[in-house]
């Protein structure tokens, strides 16, 4: 029997397993946010849970769960810390690419790292002048290996990962490839230097390769990636904006409810029973429920694209990679418009003083915004227009560099 057609985990039953962390990881939330501290303790509490086995088959494991229950998941840890989801995308990125290809024992060796809590980080974006397309870090054949140089950034999650996920090129014959990097080397060199004016904890600095070793079955041609990944990783911002979408609905009723001063042009006592406030909030939620309900219906085409990808059936499998990318640019263009709109409005709720640093209520917006600016929306509304007027396959993969 294929993994796909194992029994379907309940949800509720493995979410209640991660809720009391999730709870943990708020408390520090804006502590961490106003101080810039790495999510170096989350993280730890999140792999001694397995948290980074969802997607693993139970006789392996993990968790099983489906691809809906995993977004869903990170949904409501991205209502505790945003930076989070997105610090694990390479992560579940990679299990999911050893998902689609067939059982071996290789793949079961990186099973079992994952069970004893090793994690993947990103290391894709190329740095420096370069044309588009171009790809500068290469891995060279070896002695019982390859030796990996380059320099990455936006290497997301790589300062609290054991393994980077690097987009190279072989040296021998210029083909494209994956190399998995063991971080604990010399030749790995990780600086926090992202700054970005949100997602700030997400270890998505630079990263250096200096004659890092690579195990000889660690390079993968990238030809063989599995092929809804472009969708899946959008999935997992997507997952971030309606976490947050939650955070900021949260936050908005209890200030509400918590607020003393009132304005002498105001329509009540209290500011909790003020109807005008109360329609703020009562917005910001619609908003947040609208988001996270399209953004669970669109990781249904994905769950599809990955239960037909063992099927010879080559016409079903493209239809299904096209509607999961459809969908999810969708999703983006309804997240991206309404998750950053929601953390503006929160303001109209409250006072300037809740502007205070200390609050750190900004960071809503901030961390909204810069998630939103991943693979530009604009281009994902075009995709969509151009399916429906001309039947246009979207874009699954694509590269940046300079232009002309």
């Amino acid at each position: 029997m294929s993994e796909q057609h194992h029994a379907t985990p309940d949800y509720q039953q493995i979410a209640a397993r991660f809720r009391p962390i999730f709870a943990r990881i708020a408390e520090g939330a804006v502590e961490r946010e106003r101080n810039r501290v790495l999510a170096v303790e989350p993280i730890r509490w999140l792999k001694e849970a397995g948290f980074g086995t969802l997607r693993i088959p139970v006789s392996q494991g993990g968790f099983g769960v489906t691809l809906p229950q995993l977004f869903q998941l990170l949904t409501e840890l991205a209502e505790a810390d945003s930076n989070l989801p997105q610090a694990l995308r390479a992560h579940f990125a990679f299990v999911e690419d050893r998902l689609n290809q067939p059982d071996s024992e290789a793949r079961q060796r990186w099973f079992r790292r994952f069970a004893d809590g090793e994690l993947v980080g990103s290391g894709w974006t190329e740095i420096g002048n370069l044309k588009l397309g171009e790809v500068i870090t290469k891995v060279t054949p070896a002695d019982n290996g390859w030796l990996l140089n380059g320099h990455k950034f936006y290497s997301t999650g790589s300062l609290y990962a054991d393994w980077i996920d690097v987009y190279a090129q072989r040296a021998d014959n210029g083909r494209d490839v994956i190399a998995l990097v063991n971080t604990h080397q010399s030749g790995v060199k990780l600086d926090d230097d992202w700054d970005g004016f949100g997602q700030r904890l997400t270890g998505s600095g630079s990263t250096r390769f200096e004659q890092a070793a690579v195990e000889a079955s660690h390079v993968y041609d990238f030809s063989e990636r599995f092929r809804y990944q472009t969708a899946f990783y959008q999935h997992v911002l997507l997952s971030t904006l309606a976490g947050i979408g939650r955070a900021v609905t949260r936050d908005a009723a209890l200030a509400v409810g918590n607020r003393k001063r009132i304005y002498s042009h105001g329509n009540a006592r209290q500011v909790k029973q003020d109807v005008q406030v109360l329609q703020v909030v009562g917005q910001i939620s619609s908003w947040a429920y609208a988001v996270e309900a399209t953004v669970q219906q669109a990781t249904h085409a994905l769950q599809l694209a990955f239960e037909l990808h063992e099927s010879k059936d080559e016409a079903a499998i493209q239809q299904a990679n096209v509607q999961a990318e459809l969908d999810a640019a969708k999703a983006q263009v309804i997240a991206s418009e309404l998750i950053p709109r929601a953390a503006t409005e929160l303001f109209n709720a409250l006072g300037a003083s809740d502007t205070r640093t200390s609050k750190a209520l900004d960071r809503h917006w901030r961390n909204a915004r810069t998630v939103a600016s991943h693979n530009p929306v604009i281009y994902k509304t075009r995709n969509v227009g151009d399916w429906e007027v001309n039947g246009s396959d979207p874009t699954f993969i694509w590269q940046i560099g300079n232009g002309e």
